[in-house]
């Protein structure tokens, strides 16, 4: 039966994204929070399929820390769900990403109206530049700016080192970093087809301030929140 499910659940996304992505061509000459919050919907549409046809809810504690000013966020990465979730329970977002995901067709093209910051990992201090300059400029348009620390999907029960980008630019900006932790692993494992029923928890963490503080400070201390949560949020074995 989950297999099924998946296998119905994939069969629609692939259905859907070419044609969505082509509508949200047309929000081109938009404002870009406007293009961005209209683009999100293709997000929410997935939630709604998972929850229909795969039976994968979820549960948002700390929702009295969702930030009113525009914020970095640092999340958790082990799945593709976070990447859904978070344009649902966050406003407006600008998401620091590898490039190559704009090349993807249909896919990508929507990305790119997105405003995302598309940087190049082999490019190290290049990189870095970008990041520091163009997340600036996204914080002044309003938007959130999503980063995962970890730079790739872990496989749930593991951690990654937490790279420094995000809360150099949280300390170069005085911007207060929003952490975000969460098992959705669990029951969507990273690059996995299979997806479990049950229900998603994502914990938000009360703001840390950056402002007078060394970057590696608060790197740590962001590691430290997110997992000691993940730690505190149910561990059992998915439903079959």
């Amino acid at each position: 039966m989950v297999f099924l499910r998946s296998l119905i659940f994939l069969t629609l996304q692939v259905i859907i994204t070419p044609i969505f992505s082509v509508i949200s061509l047309l929000t081109f000459p938009l404002p870009a929070l406007t293009r961005y919050n209209l683009i999100a919907n293709w997000a929410k549409i997935m939630l709604v399929l998972l929850r229909w046809i795969c039976g994968i809810r979820h549960e948002v504690r700390g929702l009295e820390n969702l930030p009113a000013e525009p914020r970095i966020i640092l999340c958790k990465h082990q799945s593709a769900w976070e990447t859904l979730a978070l344009q649902q329970v966050f406003p407006a977002q600008a998401w620091v990403l590898k490039r190559e995901l704009l090349w993807i067709p249909f896919f990508g093209w929507a990305l790119a109206l997105t405003n995302p910051i598309a940087i190049k990992r082999s490019d190290g201090k290049g990189a870095l530049k970008q990041l520091l300059k163009q997340g600036k400029e996204r914080l002044k348009q309003g938007f959130h700016v999503v980063i995962f620390p970890e730079g790739t999907r872990i496989p749930y029960g593991q951690r990654g080192k937490y790279k420094i980008g995000g809360a150099m630019l949280a300390c170069a900006s005085a911007t207060p970093v929003i952490p975000v932790a969460h098992n959705a692993g669990r029951l969507w494992g990273r690059n996995a087809f299979l997806k479990r029923p049950g229900t998603i928890i994502m914990s938000i963490g009360a703001p840390i301030e950056t402002k007078g503080r060394k970057a590696d400070e608060v790197n740590a201390e962001v590691e430290h929140w997110i997992e000691n949560e993940i730690q505190q949020l149910p561990h059992d074995s998915p439903a079959v």
